[in-house]
């Protein structure tokens, strides 16, 4: 087993996170350490994670199949997309499920809790920034513009809302849902009218918001103080429906926009975020939605280099 110097960032994710490796290959260039794990599947296979408390302060270790990292002196922490914490997997049933939920709270916890590492972004600053209502509510405290939005399980909300102006409804939560024949659904932001709009909005929150005249949509990924935005041209509403069909072009920030997502990272507490705008005919800029995990490698390599590059600079020299 070979050792790890001080000073190593710990990357967390799973194994077939393409995006990771751009980052990670970055790093090897430069010759900083690197301990890549994912935690819901490696604790299970050949790696173990311990952590002591006590009078004279808190030690960790964290042994894989290749290396042995003193946690204590982990300089930054890249949190990106690791598999869920579950249980081993000769269990079933209630045990599988009692031993996924002390995995969550113990390992998931003491990843979480490295003293003096710099995280990009922590977990539970990532799981807070993932509401739809906490993004809307801190985009207009940080001074960016958002359209007209009501989320409500009142079918006469609604229908009152979308009466009064072109709306589209957008999912709060990317739930994985089946269809009758088996195959994975995805529902993508459309327009909405109010004759569609029944009764069953009952049945759980909705989102509708006042559909943007846009000339364009823009991708803007921060990075600490760096912003990085790509003008989006897609033939569709929801431009991800139909990647293949999309072109994205490198745009200038206005500086009230690029003042505004400092603002909102610092209020979300987040090192990265994933900021999607609609910009109107007018080039009046409105924020969507961010993305405190989004992914970014899909971009053009005019922007994925720069991104890439700017995310092993925050993990090799944090702040």
């Amino acid at each position: 087993m070979a050792s790890v110097q001080p000073e190593s960032v710990l990357v967390l994710t799973n194994l077939h996170d393409a995006t990771a490796d751009l980052v990670l290959r970055i790093l090897a260039e430069r010759r900083v350490p690197v301990v890549r794990l994912d935690p819901g599947v490696d604790l299970h296979r050949d790696a173990s994670l311990t952590a002591r408390y006590g009078t004279g302060g808190r030690r960790g270790s964290l042994l894989t199949a290749t290396r042995a990292l003193d946690l204590d002196v982990v300089r930054s922490v890249w949190y990106r997309r690791p598999t869920s914490f579950h249980g081993p997997p000769d269990l079933g049933g209630q045990e599988a499920k009692f031993a996924g939920a002390q995995a969550f709270w113990g390992a998931g916890g003491i990843l979480a809790s490295l003293s003096g590492a710099h995280y990009v972004n922590h977990p539970w600053q990532v799981r807070n920034a993932e509401y739809k209502p906490a993004q809307l509510a801190a985009a207009q405290h940080c001074g960016l513009l958002v359209p007209d939005t009501v989320i409500t399980a009142d079918p006469a909300e609604a229908r009152e809302f979308c009466r009064a102006r072109a709306a589209v409804y957008k999912p709060l939560w990317s739930t994985p849902y089946v269809g009758p024949d088996g195959s994975a659904q995805q529902v993508w932001v459309r327009d909405v009218r109010t004759e569609e709009i029944t009764d069953a909005v009952s049945a759980c929150p909705h989102l509708f918001q006042a559909r943007v005249d846009k000339s364009v949509d823009v991708r803007l990924t921060a990075v600490g103080g760096k912003l990085f935005a790509g003008a989006l041209e897609s033939p569709d509403l929801d431009w991800r429906r139909r990647q293949a069909l999309l072109t994205c072009e490198p745009v200038a920030v206005p500086d009230p926009v690029a003042a505004g997502v400092a603002a909102y990272l610092s209020r979300m507490g987040l090192v990265f975020g994933a900021f999607d705008f609609a910009v109107g005919r007018d080039g009046t800029w409105y924020f969507l939605e961010c993305n405190p995990n989004g992914q970014w490698a899909w971009q053009p390599p005019r922007l994925t280099r720069p991104i890439a590059h700017a995310i092993a600079d925050e993990l090799e020299n944090p702040p």
